[in-house]
C-alpha cells in the first residue's frame, strides 16, 4: 500500500509510502480516500497525524501520469486531489502534518490542508508547478495565501522557489521545527557514503505524537467545536463568526463532558471525558 494507516490509542497515523519520493498518483489518491472513509467513521479518534516514509513527505504529483492528460483528465485529477485534501481539512478531529522531508507541489498542498504543521529540519517546501508550465491544482492557490498571506504565496507560486524548514517557520507556514538528522556519539552529524547528513524522521513524528497526545487529554467535543468555529469563521465576517462561536459555546453546556471538566477542575483531579 502506498498509503499506510495505523492507530495508537485514539490517534490515527497516515504514512505516505510510495517510494522513492511518495508522489501522488490517481491510485495513491484512491487509497487515501479509502483511509479517510475509515477515519470519518471512527468515533473514537482524538487526532490524526500525516507523515512520510523515507526522504519525502510528498514530493509532488506524479508527473509521468500528468504528461498524458488532456484538459478533461487534468480537471478530474485536480478534483480528485482537491476532494481528498478537502476531506482532510473537514475532519472533525485535529490533523497534524509531521513533515519529515521534501514537501513539494502536492506535498505542500497536503501539509496546508492539515490544521497544524511540525517540520523536521530536513523538510523542504515549495510550489514548483510553474516550472512545468502548470499551476498548483490541489488547493495551493487558495490555501497558501490564506495561510501565509497573498504576497508571500504569490512569490512562492510565481517563482517556484523551494524554501527550507527554517524559512517555513519564519513565514508561518509551519508552527514548530525539530531536528531532522542523525547525530553520532561524537555529537556530529552522521554522514552517508556521499558525505551528506543522514535523515532522521523519528523526532518529527515524536513531536507530532506528543502534541496529539496532549490534544487527546482535552474534551474531545470541545476540540471538535473549536476547530469547527475557527474554520467556519475564516470564511465569515467577524460578526457572523462570533455568532458561530457563541452557538458552539452554548452547545457544549448540554454535554456530560462539560460538567465533568468543570467538576474535575474544582476538585483538582484529572477529568475523565466520555465524548458525551
Amino acid at each position: 500500500m502506498a498509503v499506510e494507516y495505523t492507530k495508537e490509542g485514539t490517534i490515527g497515523i497516515i504514512k505516505m509510502n510510495n517510494p522513492p519520493m511518495n508522489v501522488l498518483s490517481s491510485a495513491v489518491l484512491t487509497e487515501m480516500h479509502a483511509i479517510l472513509d475509515k477515519i470519518e467513521a471512527d468515533t473514537e479518534l482524538n487526532a490524526v497525524i500525516i507523515t512520510g516514509e523515507g526522504r519525502a513527505f510528498v514530493a509532488g504529483a506524479d508527473i509521468s501520469e500528468m504528461m498524458e492528460m488532456d484538459p478533461a483528465a487534468a480537471a478530474k485529477f485536480a478534483e480528485n486531489g482537491q476532494g481528498a485534501f478537502d476531506r482532510i481539512q473537514a475532519l472533525k478531529m485535529p490533523v497534524i502534518a509531521a513533515v519529515n522531508g521534501f514537501a513539494l507541489g502536492g506535498g505542500t498542498e497536503l501539509a496546508i490542508s492539515c490544521d497544524i504543521r511540525i517540520a523536521s529540519e530536513a523538510a523542504k517546501f515549495g510550489q514548483p508547478e510553474v516550472s512545468l508550465a502548470v499551476i498548483p491544482g490541489f488547493g495551493g492557490t487558495q490555501r497558501l495565501p490564506r495561510l501565509i498571506g497573498p504576497g508571500k504565496a504569490k512569490e512562492l507560486i510565481f517563482t517556484g522557489d523551494m524554501i527550507d524548514a527554517k524559512t517555513a517557520l519564519e513565514i508561518g507556514l509551519v508552527q514548530a521545527l525539530v531536528p531532522g538528522f542523525k547525530i553520532g556519539e561524537d555529537g556530529q552529524p552522521v554522514l552517508n557514503e556521499k558525505g551528506k547528513p543522514v535523515q532522521d524522521n523519528e523526532p518529527v513524528l515524536a513531536a507530532a505524537m506528543k502534541m496529539a497526545e496532549k490534544i487527546a487529554t482535552k474534551g474531545p467535543l470541545s476540540v471538535q467545536l473549536a476547530k469547527e468555529s475557527i474554520d467556519q469563521g475564516l470564511d465569515l465576517t467577524l460578526a457572523a463568526g462570533l455568532k458561530v462561536e457563541a452557538s458552539n459555546f452554548a452547545k457544549l453546556f448540554d454535554t456530560e463532558d462539560q460538567k465533568e471538566g468543570m467538576t474535575a477542575f474544582t476538585e483538582k483531579r484529572p477529568a475523565e471525558f466520555r465524548r458525551k
